[in-house]
């Protein structure tokens, strides 16, 4: 026994030796018949744990070996830290002494981390208010902290807990950390490098030895996860460039005694650069060997890079896909001539067998209803395994917008080799959003804003918003529904209806205003995946309202046709949006044309607006972006064009560095007028914030634009363009995407209004 208590510890040891102590008590009873059990001691624990637990019942003849196993069962519920058995007659009675129970968890000192994180994670390891104290799970816990702050570089924190008794046999538990210095990277070095130079190697590395930004990025802080990243990156950066062979030998991470400076070294190995001498196909390619061929990314003549290899057996994979082969298998295997640095590459091929599609299956949609999921689906059940088809339903789901992941699992069926289940594994995200705030912008100052929308209601898939917002220039009040699937072939339906209250972006100081009140409704017909036709129809009625110092032109127009106009414009648009993503592209094109017609009423006039953007990633880490748009509204009916259609330019969105919406005609009074021309170009290089990686989320870019509005009888004249170039940010913040930028006028002319520094959240491009 005593070799027992040495080998499993003070603790066990204490609570074998209670088991022992409590098992020659129970022995030292004289068996007897139970008729009835009484238990002592309990505090918070339910006696019918206890009486659950117990392989003892009344009527039970009680002999030692029924005693001893009681009392391991009862300690091993966890819940006592001592249970004795007596007998009173022939009624048997547990005394017990309950844990304590803890009543709060609390932490001191962690400026690190947020106290609910670490909360959390106690409660994750079994430390939480209302569950039994357990010495042994304090010092885990102690470990677990110490490993987070290691995490963080703060290889000197200490932890120490305290456990404070309180009445009704609770006790408080408090972490106190003091956390320390983080200990910073002193030295990186690369060792074995011959054909590249030691700096260029370390600039692959997210860690290094700081820098000016080191207090945003933390770069000098040390994290084997990142030291892991920035080793990936080194080999494929290697193998990108021939070096087949490259390898690392070792990586020695030395502390200084202080914990306060980290030295890394990385010993490489380069081996020799080969050269593709050529491919080969082996195995079974469905007699389709050239539509494979083409596939080949593999350049003989070229050094040998691995993403090219890579992206060769992922296309070959997919190809077999295409035809229904789930689980092919593609392998390239390089014959390697050491002696002429050359490399030859076979491409050996099996599809195995064809399968079809038994059963799909929806998982991780708690709210979202699965007809609204299934629905997006382009591969059917009982149809064959179709590779494309899978990603594009994967796609289709994942642009919906409701989920924050979205997964394809290919599964085999038991026992039917030519059949697979796809489960479609989707995370939601919160889709219903109330918000009330405050913004502020160069351009419109302050505004109030209210709104509530809900883009999946009840699961259905449906959209529904009421927005409110008033600013300097705009108020607005909106209420829209979108039923995406109103006919089952997917055609889409929308109803607006919306009251606006505008004037000219430039503040004269006076008080006039354009009121617009009106209703629509327009379909979306979808022709191919990413092509969609909007048509509709409303009515809109739009008053110029007189105030101090408003434009002639607008009391000129009012005199003429009436201070109040009414339309009925019919709508008809298109779009085609193959983008990787709409918030933060970095790849694809969007395109957009948007007409109104307005049939009847008192103001007649036709409007168009048409734009284009084209984003072309450069690399992992820099994508060159182009915007053009175009505008062109005509008046109908022998009438000019209503001043209240006008576009407008200038500014964010549009030509920066000029003060918002005052490029173009002006009126008499000076006052911006806008126009029914308008052209926009913009170019930007768009390029990671220091220190965020490839997060997209926040990117600085560089612009340059071009644009102006022009009159109805103006001819469009291109000497007559503004142009501006400068430097931006972008955030895709909590509040919504927020642009700032800082542009220099190039190319202005006398009166124009010129604002360097212009930021708003919402801005497009």
């Amino acid at each position: 026994m005593t070799k027992l208590i040495d080998r499993l510890g003070l603790r066990t040891a204490s609570v074998v030796a209670a088991m022992v102590f409590a098992s020659h008590a129970a022995w030292a009873l004289e068996p007897f018949k139970v008729q009835d059990i009484r238990v002592e001691g309990l505090q918070r624990v339910e006696p019918g744990t206890v009486f659950a637990s117990m392989p003892l019942r009344v009527g039970d003849d009680y002999d030692d070996e029924k005693g001893a196993a009681a009392i391991r069962a009862l300690f091993g519920l966890g819940l006592f830290t001592d249970v004795r058995l007596q007998a009173s007659g022939n009624v048997l009675v547990v005394v017990v002494q309950e844990r304590p129970t803890i009543a709060d968890v609390n932490f001191a000192g962690t400026r690190e981390f947020d106290k609910d994180t670490l909360k959390k994670t106690m409660r994750d390891i079994g430390l939480a208010d209302g569950r039994p104290y357990d010495k042994a799970l304090t010092d885990r816990a102690e470990q677990e902290l110490k490993r987070q702050y290691i995490n963080r570089s703060l290889y000197g924190a200490e932890v120490v807990t305290t456990v404070t008794p309180i009445e009704r046999n609770r006790v408080n538990l408090t972490f106190t950390v003091v956390e320390g210095e983080p200990a910073r990277i002193r030295e990186l070095r690369i060792v074995g490098n011959q054909a590249f130079s030691e700096s260029a190697l370390k600039g692959l590395f997210d860690q290094d030895t700081g820098g000016w930004l080191s207090w945003y990025t933390k770069s000098d802080r040390y994290s084997r996860a990142k030291l892991n990243a920035d080793l990936e990156t080194l080999r494929s950066y290697y193998l990108q460039r021939g070096y087949l062979e490259f390898r690392i030998d070792s990586t020695q991470v030395a502390i200084s005694p202080d914990r306060q400076e980290i030295s890394i070294t990385v010993n490489v190995t380069e081996g020799e650069r080969y050269v593709v001498s050529g491919v080969k196909l082996e195995g079974n390619y469905l007699e389709r060997d050239d539509e494979f061929k083409s596939l080949v990314t593999i350049r003989p003549g070229e050094p040998y890079n691995a993403d090219h290899v890579t992206e060769t057996t992922r296309a070959f994979s997919e190809y077999f896909a295409r035809f229904g082969f789930a689980f092919a298998r593609v392998q390239a295997v390089p014959e390697i001539d050491r002696e002429n640095n050359r490399v030859v590459f076979v491409l050996q091929a099996d599809p195995t067998h064809r399968a079809y599609v038994r059963r799909i299956n929806v998982s991780g949609n708690n709210h979202t209803r699965d007809e609204v999921i299934r629905r997006e689906f382009r591969q059917y059940e009982a149809s064959w395994y179709d590779g494309d088809k899978i990603r594009l339903s994967r796609d289709r789901v994942d642009r919906l917008g409701f989920f924050t992941s979205v997964s394809v699992e290919t599964q085999e069926v038991p026992g039917a080799p030519d059949q697979v289940d796809l489960v479609i594994n989707v995370i939601e995200k919160p889709t219903g959003a109330l918000q009330m705030g405050v913004g502020f912008s160069s351009a419109e100052k302050l505004s109030l804003s209210f709104g509530f929308k809900q883009e999946n209601i009840f699961g259905t898939g449906n959209y529904l918003g009421v927005e409110v917002n008033t600013s300097k220039y705009r108020r607005t009040l909106v209420f829209s529904t979108t039923n995406p699937y109103f006919t089952p072939d997917g055609i889409s339906r929308t109803f607006d209806l919306y009251y606006r209250t505008d004037k000219p972006y430039e503040d004269q100081g006076g008080n006039y205003r354009l009121i617009t009140i009106g209703s629509s409704m327009r379909f979306g017909v979808p022709f191919s995946e990413t092509d969609t036709v909007f048509f509709g129809g409303g009515l809109e009625q739009t008053r110029i309202k007189s105030g101090t110092n408003i434009p002639a032109s607008y009391l000129s127009y009012a005199d003429k046709f009436g201070a109040t106009s009414l339309a009925a414009p019919l709508t008809m648009g298109w779009s085609r949006d193959d983008r990787d993503s709409a918030l933060a592209p970095n790849a694809g094109r969007y395109q957009r044309l948007n007409s109104e017609w307005s049939v009847a009423g008192d103001a007649r006039y036709l409007r168009a607006n048409y734009q284009y953007q084209q984003y072309v990633p450069l690399n992992k880490r820099f994508t060159v972006a182009f915007n053009g748009e175009a505008g062109l509204g005509k008046g109908l009916n022998g009438r000019p064009f209503p001043v209240f259609k006008n576009f407008y330019s200038g500014g964010l969105g549009s030509v920066r560095g000029f003060d918002q919406g005052t490029l173009g005609p002006r009126d008499v009074t000076g006052a911006s007028l806008g126009g029914p021309k308008k052209i926009t170009l913009n170019t930007e290089l768009l390029a990671p914030f220091p220190g965020a990686g490839n997060d997209r989320t926040l990117r600085l870019f560089g612009f340059a634009d071009v644009g102006n509005v022009y009159a109805e009888n103006e001819t469009i004249r291109l000497r007559e363009m503004r142009a501006s170039v400068g430097l931006g940010l972008s955030w895709i913040s909590p509040l919504g995407p927020l642009r700032l930028g800082f542009a220099q006028p190039v190319r202005k002319f006398p009166g124009d209004r010129i604002q360097k520094l212009q930021f708003q959240i919402g801005t497009s491009f």
